[in-house]
């Protein structure tokens, strides 16, 4: 698709991961720094240690660096949407929680946020349910959410809002009168405008969008897509590469893909000996290797395919009985939504099929734990499975992959199976990449993992796990806390 005519030139805004001496300049702190004030659905806990996951490692250095304020919903459904807040200090940050109604809680977060743009930036058509009423819920707490804190801002904050809950709060801020600079970051799949345009909200949420001053996302193909529907539906529009222009107003666009402390899970996976581990985790014999998924319950993360092609390799290489189990840690999430409680049915059906074909009386083939499991047990485990099978049908980045690679012991490493429908494959392409679609594949991959020489798994673990060290959770926080700095 032809986009429009570029702008004239301006400073590049794109991040060169690669440049060293750009990389530095991120993570200095030299000179006086405005305060970073983070927006998200739900506020961290930033009393916790250890933060887990890439999203808020990340934010938490940068936040607690800068001094600011991190402001979100504070996890109860009572009383009035934007009643009193939950104020908590944290050394130089303060956390800011604010209540939703039960009323708001469902169409906001449930009919709207969950209902509707979780699967439909999926590509999840099929599930896309549409409320009458679920838009009108989804505008009110997001202009809640500008009212309580429009009054807390000082003049130099820089104000970061994080994925696709608030999408419009920007442009609700600037109708209040904020004038500081507000970037967007989007943790899931930016969808193509065919299949945005299934809903009928679609022009707002662009306009959300559009009053941003960057916009950032996990991947090439959801910047790309960003441009290809304005191309399609918003004629004024002047897209560069870099650049979006509409009408006055101009702002940045880039890929910024998330990582994780590497350094911190790697430690966390090499605490626990084996034998500890065993020891905890009876599922591994001396001649067993270990397939590994660790998922949220989720139809995105395509966990029946998995467990089909689980079942298609069992089938193609009987000699493999005994010797071969696959654990699926699967935690349940958004469970009042149905489509949650029908894929959970599935894979229990699917599960005691495959365990009722091939089990022994001394050999249970899949297991499948539907539940959570604290994270210093799923690094060892990582660390001593000899594939990490991470195929969702689509994902905006998949953090698991990379905490597989960090987790491996460099001398005798596993093998990292990913979906080339996770934003994390545009940068790790020497695990074997693979359509979550096809099992038949998916099972070929399999057995070509578990017998993969030892010379090839530690040539692509190498590599994987350079990128993973080298750009992660807090390279990414400042990379795009640089771009928005530079803004106009």
């Amino acid at each position: 698709m032809t986009l429009h005519p570029a702008p004239p030139p301006i400073p590049a805004a794109s991040y060169d991961w690669t440049n060293d001496e750009d990389l530095s300049s991120c993570l200095s702190n030299e000179g006086s720094q405005p305060r970073l004030v983070v927006v998200s659905n739900r506020v961290a806990d930033l009393s916790a240690s250890v933060q887990s996951g890439g999203l808020a490692v990340g934010l938490a250095d940068a936040i607690r660096q800068q001094g600011g304020m991190w402001f979100g919903w504070d996890g109860k459904r009572e009383g009035q949407t934007g009643g009193p807040m939950q104020v908590s200090e944290h050394g130089s940050v303060t956390c800011v929680g604010i209540p939703i109604s039960p009323e708001d809680f469902t169409e906001y977060y449930a009919e709207y946020a969950n209902g509707l743009l979780w699967p439909l930036f999926h590509y999840r058509l099929d599930l896309v349910h549409i409320s009458t009423n679920a838009f009108e819920g989804y505008l009110r707490v997001n202009e809640a959410f500008a009212r309580q804190l429009m009054p807390m801002l000082q003049p130099d904050d820089t104000i970061w809002i994080h994925d696709y809950h608030l999408i419009p709060l920007a442009g609700i801020l600037r109708r209040l009168g904020c004038r500081q600079k507000i970037g967007f970051f989007l943790h899931i799949p930016f969808p193509p405008p065919e299949l945005l345009s299934a809903t009928p909200d679609h022009d707002a949420l662009i306009e959300g969008l559009l009053a941003y001053d960057l916009l950032g996302f996990q991947t090439h193909t959801d910047v790309n897509n960003l441009k290809s529907y304005l191309a399609a539906h918003k004629p004024d529009a002047v897209v560069g590469q870099d650049v979006i222009r509409t009408g006055q107003k101009r702002l940045r666009v880039g890929r910024f893909p998330i990582g994780i402390d590497a350094a911190e899970f790697g430690k966390l996976a090499r605490e626990t000996s084996p034998e500890a581990l065993l020891a905890k985790t009876p599922v591994e014999t001396p001649a067993l290797q270990r397939i590994l998924g660790v998922d949220r319950l989720d139809y995105s993360k395509g966990l029946p395919e998995r467990f089909k092609a689980f079942d298609e390799l069992l089938l193609s290489h009987p000699e493999l009985g005994k010797h071969v189990n696959f654990v699926q840690i699967t935690p349940p999430s958004r469970g009042e939504v149905d489509a949650y409680a029908d894929i959970r049915a599935e894979l229990e059906q699917l599960a005691g099929a495959i365990n009722g074909r091939f089990a022994d009386i001394d050999w249970t083939p899949l297991q499948h734990i539907c539940r959570p499991l604290p994270r210093d047990l799923i690094a060892p485990l990582m660390r001593h499975s000899h594939i990490g099978f991470v195929t969702p049908l689509r994902d905006g980045m998949n953090l698991v992959a990379k905490e597989y690679v960090a987790a491996q012991d460099p001398d005798d490493p596993g093998v990292l199976i990913l979906s080339q429908f996770a934003g994390a494959a545009e940068e790790m392409q020497e695990a074997l990449i693979v359509n979550p679609y096809d099992t038949d594949d998916m099972a070929k991959q399999l057995y070509r993992g578990l017998t993969m020489p030892l010379e090839e798994r530690r040539a692509r673990h190498a590599a994987l796990l350079s990128r993973v060290t080298d750009f992660g959770a807090k390279e990414w926080a400042a990379a795009f806390l640089k771009e928005l700095a530079r803004s106009i």
